[in-house]
């Protein structure tokens, strides 16, 4: 049984995330191996929740710039799960990589989870009733 990381996803509300970015990010949770490694290619895990090619980029591109995903350069199928978000084999394993994780966020070798500030919360949607138009001529 893997220990999930609670830090970030105490946030995850917060960070304004697509559905389809969020289901991604539910099967990165789910198949991740302890420490929050997922091997698999975009395109599979797009599929396995029902995710077109470009949805599945579109929604990947925003979990990397959130940071809850890190992608490294040159290896092919490999994405990383944020520390804070990822699942670890014991206890002490997760203690370990949330100070850890701190410490690297503090030295600027690892990206904190970024959540999007507004001066203002967005607007929300509202419903406008049709109006009449008159045909010209």
């Amino acid at each position: 049984m893997l220990i999930q990381a609670s830090a970030g996803f105490g946030m995850l509300y917060r960070l304004d995330l697509t559905k389809a970015a969020t289901d991604l990010l539910s099967v990165l949770i789910e198949r991740q191996a302890p420490g929050g490694e997922v091997n698999a290619s975009q395109a599979e895990l797009g599929a396995r929740v029902g995710l077109s090619r470009n949805s599945a980029n579109t929604a990947m591109a925003l979990l990397e710039s959130r940071h809850l995903v890190q992608k490294p350069q040159g290896k092919y199928r490999t994405y990383y799960l944020h520390p804070y978000i990822a699942s670890y084999a014991s206890q002490e394993e997760l203690e370990e990589a949330i100070e850890d994780a701190a410490e690297r966020i503090e030295a600027g070798e690892l990206p904190d989870i970024t959540v999007p500030l507004y001066e203002t919360a967005p607007p929300k949607r509202q419903s406008q009733p049709l109006r009449a138009v008159r045909a010209a001529g």
